[in-house]
C-alpha cells in the first residue's frame, strides 16, 4: 500500500531511522513497503537489510524533486516531479541513473520522466494529460484526496491510479521535528514556514485496513496499489563479487601475476636466500588466492605504480602493513618481519569485513592519483565514499533556537550554561526537547577522508552518485554501509607531512644543489645525528612527533632508535595514557629489573615492550601463544573486545575457549583470569602496531631532513601548513637553526615563503587582507621584467589599489627604497593614481620626471614594525619580549630548570599552545607550552584552582610562579599563578 516512505536521509525532512520506519509499518500490519527517500539512496541496503529482519518485503524506490539550480545539490522542496519505483535490479540502476546524470552533468532532473523500462513512475499531476501516460506510468492519490475523486476527470482513469499515502512521521511529535528541520533547510523561523515546502501533516503511516476503508468506492485504486507491489523485488547483493573481480581479466591471469610480482619483490628486499621470508610470502598468496582478494593487491599495485611513474612519494599504512606481500609489492615501507606483524591482522579466513590499505600521498598529489583511479577503472564503476555530517551537541540548539526566534545573547546562554535553567529563555525547553529527538539525524553528505570503491557491475546498481565540488562523484552511503555491501575500499588519503618532506628535498635541490635520497630508510634509521635529536625531543615540524606530549615522551624515554619509537607512536594515544600503562612503560624502560613477567610467555611475545601490550597485534600473541586460539580466531576476539559486540555468541564462543584451553594447559584460575583481565581492559584502547610503525619510518625521514638541512625542512612546513603549532612557532624554529628571516618583500618574496642561502623571506600568502591576485600579479612583473627600482616605478608596472599598496608599505615590503613608512605612505599619494591603469600592450613612451617636495622629518617609532606584523602577519618578527613594557622581573630559563626541582621560581614565558584536560571531577586544567627570553621550549600544568584564578589571556608574554617537578627526568612546572605582561603601547596611535 505504501508507495512513498521517507527515512531521514530524506535530508533535513524525514523523521525516522530506517529500522524506526520498518518498525513502524510492522506495528501496522503492513508486509510491503517502499523506501522512496528524496533524491538520496543513502539508507536502501539498511533498508533493505532492517525489512529482511522483521519479515517486510522491501520495494526499491526514489522521489525525485528538483534541484535549486543545476550546480547545487540543494532541493527545491516545493517541486515534486514524481515518484520511481523499480521493479528489479535494472529498476534500481535507471533510477539511480538519472539521480547520477543530473548531478554528474550539472543538469536539472527533466520534468517529464524519461522512458524507464524497468521503473513504475507515479506523478502526482500530470505534465502531458493522462491520456499519454506510458504504461508504467500512474497518478498518486492521498487518502485526504479521496472524497474528490467523485467530481474529478480522472474517476474515467482508474485503471491508471494508485494510492499515495507516504510516511514521513510517525506522530505529533514527529511532524513538529519535520517542520522544524524544514525551517533549519530554508534558514527560516518557524512562523514564516510556507505549507509548499512542508510535507502534508496527514503524512503519518495508515495500517492496511485503514486504507482499505479510506479508498472503500474505488477497490481498483486499491488493487492496482498492490498489483505494483507485488510486482517488485529488491534485487541487491552483499558479496564480495560486488567488487571488480580481476585485474587481468581472469581470476588465473590476476594469480600469476601476483605470484610473480610478490616472489621477485621478496628477492629484491630480502635477497636470494631469506627462506623465512620466501616461506611467510608464499603462505601469505596461498591465503590471498582462498579469499579472492588478489585484485586487491594487484589495484593497490597499480595505484602505487602509476603514482612513482609519476614522481609522487607515499606511504602505506594501516593493518596492510601487517603484510609481506604488501612489503614486497613496495605497497608499504614497514618490514613485518622486523616488526613481527601477523599477516592474520590484516586478512584472515574468520574476519567478515574486507581488509584496507591506507596510502597517504601528499595532500597536492592525492586528486591527481584519484584522477588517475576514476580514469583507469572508469566512471560508471569507481567512485569516492561518502560521510553523513550528522546534528549533534550545541549546534542543535543554535540552529534552533534561530528557528524559533530567539535572540543570540539568549542562545548564548542557553550554549554556555544548560544547566542554568533559571537563566533560560522559556522555549529552552522545547528547543532541548527537539534538540535530542533530531541528535544524530544526517545533516548532509560529504567527502570521506579518501574511500574509494571500484565496483565490478555500475554503481548505479548499488547508489546514486553526487558530484562534488572538487569533480569527484560519491556513493550516497558511508564505509559501514560499503562494509555491509562487502566492498572493499581502497584510502587514498592527503597528509600534510609527506608535503613537508617532498618540498623539503626539493628545496635542497634548488638552495644547495644537492640529491637528498629520502627513500633510504634504513640508513636514516641508524643515523646517528638522527638518534641524538629524536633522544631529546628536537622534532618541531616533523611528522607526529613534534607535539608537547610526544616530545616529552621521547626525552623522558630517552627514545633513540626506531622499535622504541613505533612503541612511542602507540603509548601517546590517549587510552594508553589514561589506563596508566604509559607510565608503567616509562618505567620498565629504564627499569627492566624492577618487574617479573607474569608468565614466559608474556617475555618471550612482549619482551620488546617490556611486558606492556601496547599494540592490537599483542592481544592476538597473547591469546594465540598462551591460550592457543588461532591466529583468526585471536583477530576476531581483538575486532570484538575493540568494538561494541562484547555480547555477541561469537565473543561468548571465544571466551569460553580461551579458558578451556588454560585448564587444560594447566593454567592456575587465577593465572587464566588476570591474563584475560589485561587483554580486556587492554583491547579498549589498543593501537594498530603496523599503523605506528609506518608513522615512525615517516618520522624519521622528517628528522632526517631537520637534522641536515633545517632552514629548507622549516620552510617546507611552513608552505604546507597543516602542522600542530602556527606559522609563528615555525618561523622561530627556522631562526633558532641559524635562519635570517625577513619580512615580505616585492623584490624578493614568492607568494609561499622562500629561502636564498640561509635567509628567509616570509610569502606574500601570510599577509592579512593582501589579495592573491595582487600577489601573483607582482611575482609575475617581476619575473618577465626585473626588479623593482623604487615605489613610483611600482606603481607604473603593477595595478594595484590604494589599500592593497598601504598594506605592502606597513608590511615593510618596500623597504629596499631606503625609505622609511612614513616617507613612503607621503610619496604614495604623489605617484598613486588608482583613476589611470597600466595597459599590458601599451608602456609610457618617455618617462616623465617626478616632482620632489621636501617634506619634515618623519621618524618611525621603535615598535611600530612590530605592530604591524601582528596586525598583518598575526606574530611579529622581532621577540616578543622585546614588546614588555616593564623591565622583567628575576626569573630562570628553561636550561636552569632541572637546577631548581622542587623549587618555587618565576619563568617568564610567551605562550605558544595548551591542551584542555577534564579531571575525574569533571573540572577544567590545562597543560601549556612556553617559550623562554631564549627561544627555548618549557611546559607548565595548570591544575584546577590555578587556573580558575590565573586563566589563560590569549597570546602574550607572561610572568609565571610555581613549583619545578621533574617526571623521568622531564622538568616542567606546576603553576601557583600567572599573570600576562602588557606589552608597550602602539605608538602609531
Amino acid at each position: 500500500m505504501h508507495l512513498a516512505c521517507h527515512s531521514y536521509y530524506s535530508l533535513k525532512y524525514g523523521t525516522l531511522s530506517p529500522e524506526q520506519l520498518v518498525a513502524l509499518a510492522v506495528s501496522k500490519g503492513i508486509r510491503r513497503l517502499a523506501l522512496t527517500d528524496i533524491n538520496n539512496t543513502s539508507c536502501s541496503y539498511a533498508f533493505y537489510q532492517a525489512c529482511t529482519k522483521l519479515g517486510v518485503t522491501p520495494i526499491y524506490g526514489v522521489e525525485f524533486r528538483q534541484f535549486q539550480d543545476p550546480t547545487s545539490s540543494k532541493i527545491d522542496h516545493s517541486q515534486y516531479l514524481y515518484t520511481g519505483i523499480a521493479k528489479n535490479a535494472e529498476g534500481i540502476r535507471e533510477l539511480n541513473g538519472l539521480l547520477t546524470s543530473a548531478s554528474l552533468n550539472k543538469e536539472l532532473l527533466p520534468v517529464e520522466a524519461p522512458p524507464l523500462e524497468h521503473t513504475y513512475i507515479i506523478y502526482r499531476s500530470i505534465p502531458k494529460g493522462i491520456k499519454h501516460l506510458r504504461d508504467h506510468e500512474f497518478i498518486g492519490v492521498r487518502p485526504t484526496e479521496v472524497n474528490k475523486l467523485y467530481t474529478s476527470y480522472l474517476k474515467n482513469f482508474l485503471d491508471k491510479l494508485v494510492v499515495f499515502a507516504p510516511i514521513t512521521f510517525a506522530d505529533q511529535d514527529g511532524y513538529k521535528t519535520h517542520k522544524l528541520l524544514r525551517c533549519i533547510d530554508l534558514n527560516t523561523v518557524l512562523g514564516k514556514l510556507e505549507n509548499n515546502y512542508c510535507a502534508n501533516a496527514s503524512e503519518y503511516c495508515y495500517s492496511p485496513d485503514e486504507i482499505q476503508k479510506i479508498f472503500q468506492q474505488y477497490p481498483q485504486i486499491v488493487d492496482n496499489t498492490n498489483t505494483l507491489l507485488e510486482s517488485c523485488t529488491f534485487e541487491m547483493s552483499s558479496a564480495k563479487s560486488n567488487n571488480r573481480k580481476t585485474f587481468t581479466g581472469s581470476k588465473q591471469g590476476d594469480m600469476t601475476l601476483l605470484n610473480k610480482l610478490a616472489i621477485n619483490g621478496c628477492i629484491r628486499r630480502y635477497g636470494q636466500r631469506n627462506k623465512k621470508a620466501m616461506d611467510r610470502t608464499l603462505a601469505e598468496l596461498k591465503v590471498i588466492a582462498k579469499l579472492g582478494y588478489s585484485p586487491y593487491f594487484l589495484i593497490t599495485w597499480d595505484i602505487i605504480r602509476y603514482a612513482h611513474t609519476a614522481g609522487y612519494h607515499h606511504v602505506g599504512r594501516g593493518s596492510g602493513a601487517n603484510s609481506i606481500v604488501a612489503y614486497n609489492l613496495y605497497i608499504t615501507d614497514v618490514d613485518p618481519l622486523e616488526l613481527d606483524l601477523y599477516f592474520e591482522r590484516f586478512i584472515n579466513p574468520h574476519r567478515s569485513s574486507p581488509p584496507d590499505f591506507d596510502i597517504d600521498f601528499s595532500w597536492d598529489e592525492r586528486d591527481d592519483v584519484t584522477d588517475y583511479i576514476f580514469k583507469r577503472y572508469g566512471r560508471d564503476h569507481t567512485a569516492l565514499l561518502a560521510t553523513y555530517n550528522t546534528f549533534k551537541g550545541k549546534s542543535i540548539i543554535r540552529e534552533l533556537g534561530k528557528v524559533l526566534g530567539l535572540p543570540k545573547n539568549d542562545i548564548d546562554t542557553i550554549v554556555h550554561e544548560p544547566h542554568a535553567t533559571d537563566k533560560h529563555h522559556p522555549y529552552a525547553k522545547h528547543i532541548f526537547k527537539y534538540g535530542k529527538l533530531i541528535e544524530g539525524f544526517p545533516n548532509y553528505l560529504s567527502i570521506h577522508a579518501g574511500g574509494i570503491l571500484i565496483s565490478e557491475r555500475p554503481l548505479n546498481y548499488h547508489t546514486a552518485l553526487q558530484l562534488m565540488p572538487k569533480g569527484f562523484p560519491i556513493v550516497h552511503f558511508d564505509m559501514y554501509g560499503a562494509e555491509d555491501l562487502e566492498f572493499h575500499k581502497y584510502d587514498i588519503l592527503s597528509q600534510r607531512g609527506l608535503g613537508h618532506i617532498k618540498e623539503a628535498v626539493n628545496l635542497v635541490a634548488r638552495n644547495q644543489g644537492k640529491a637528498v635520497d629520502i627513500h633510504n630508510v634504513a640508513e636514516i634509521k641508524e643515523d646517528l645525528n638522527v638518534k641524538a635529536r629524536l633522544k631529546a625531543g628536537y622534532c618541531i615540524g616533523c611528522f607526529y612527533i613534534e607535539s608537547p606530549a610526544m616530545r616529552g615522551l621521547l626525552t623522558k624515554l630517552g627514545c633513540d632508535n626506531y622499535v622504541h619509537l613505533v612503541a612511542a607512536s602507540s603509548i601517546i594515544r590517549p587510552g594508553v595514557s589514561k589506563s596508566g600503562m604509559m607510565r608503567e612503560y616509562i618505567h620498565r624502560y629504564h627499569h627492566p629489573e624492577s618487574f617479573t613477567y607474569i608468565h614466559p610467555i608474556f617475555e618471550q611475545h612482549l619482551g620488546e615492550t617490556f611486558g606492556v601490550m601496547v599494540y592490537q597485534e599483542d592481544v592476538m600473541k597473547i591469546v594465540h601463544h598462551f591460550a592457543g586460539l588461532e591466529l583468526d580466531e585471536s583477530d576476531v576476539l581483538r575486532r570484538i573486545m575493540t568494538g561494541k559486540k562484547k555480547t555477541s555468541d561469537t565473543f561468548k564462543k571465544l571466551r569460553d575457549k580461551y579458558f578451556v584451553n588454560c585448564k587444560a594447559r594447566g593454567y592456575p584460575d587465577e593465572l587464566a583470569n588476570e591474563v584475560w583481565r589485561q587483554v580486556a581492559s587492554f583491547s579498549g584502547y589498543s593501537f594498530c602496531k603496523a599503523h605506528s610503525a609506518s608513522f615512525a619510518v615517516e618520522s624519521f625521514q622528517s628528522l632526517y631532513l631537520k637534522t641536515y638541512y633545517p632552514l629548507e625542512f622549516m620552510v617546507a612546513v611552513i608552505n604546507n601548513f597543516g602542522g600542530f603549532y602556527n606559522t609563528e612557532l615555525y618561523v622561530h624554529e627556522a631562526r633558532m637553526s641559524g635562519a635570517n628571516i625577513e619580512a615580505p618583500c616585492v623584490n624578493h618574496s614568492t607568494y609561499l615563503t622562500n629561502i636564498y642561502d640561509t635567509t628567509i623571506y616570509i610569502g606574500f600568502v601570510h599577509i592579512s587582507e593582501l589579495e592573491r591576485k595582487v600577489a601573483k600579479t607582482i611575482i609575475q612583473e617581476r619575473l618577465d621584467n626585473g626588479a623593482y627600482q623604487s615605489l613610483d616605478e611600482f606603481v607604473t608596472r603593477v595595478d594595484i589599489s590604494r589599500e592593497q599598496l598601504e598594506i605592502l608599505i606597513r608590511i615593510g615590503a618596500f623597504r629596499f627604497t631606503g625609505q622609511n613608512k612614513y616617507e613612503l605612505m607621503w610619496e604614495k599619494n604623489a605617484v598613486h593614481n588608482p583613476m589611470v591603469k597600466q595597459q599590458a600592450a601599451v608602456g609610457r613612451l618617455f618617462d616623465s620626471e617626478s616632482t620632489h617636495y621636501e617634506l619634515p622629518i618623519l621618524a618611525e617609532g621603535p615598535h611600530e614594525q612590530a605592530f604591524d606584523e601582528i596586525e598583518l602577519l598575526g606574530f611579529p618578527l622581532c621577540s616578543p619580549f622585546a614588546l614588555v613594557k616593564e623591565k622583567l622581573p628575576k626569573h630562570i630559563s628553561a636550561n636552569q630548570m632541572k637546577a631548581h626541582a622542587q623549587q618555587v621560581v618565576n619563568m617568564v614565558g610567551y605562550y605558544v599552545a595548551r591542551k584542555n584536560v577534564t579531571t575525574v571531577n569533571k573540572k577544567l586544567m590545562n597543560f601549556g607550552t612556553w617559550l623562554d627570553e631564549a627561544g627555548h621550549f618549557f611546559d607548565s600544568t595548570h591544575f584546577p584552582p590555578s587556573l580558575a584564578r590565573y586563566p589563560f589571556r590569549g597570546k602574550g608574554v607572561y610572568l609565571i610562579t610555581g613549583k619545578i617537578v621533574l617526571d623521568f627526568d622531564f622538568p616542567s612546572m606546576e603553576v601557583i599563578r600567572m599573570q600576562k605582561l602588557p606589552y608597550v603601547s602602539d605608538e602609531r596611535y
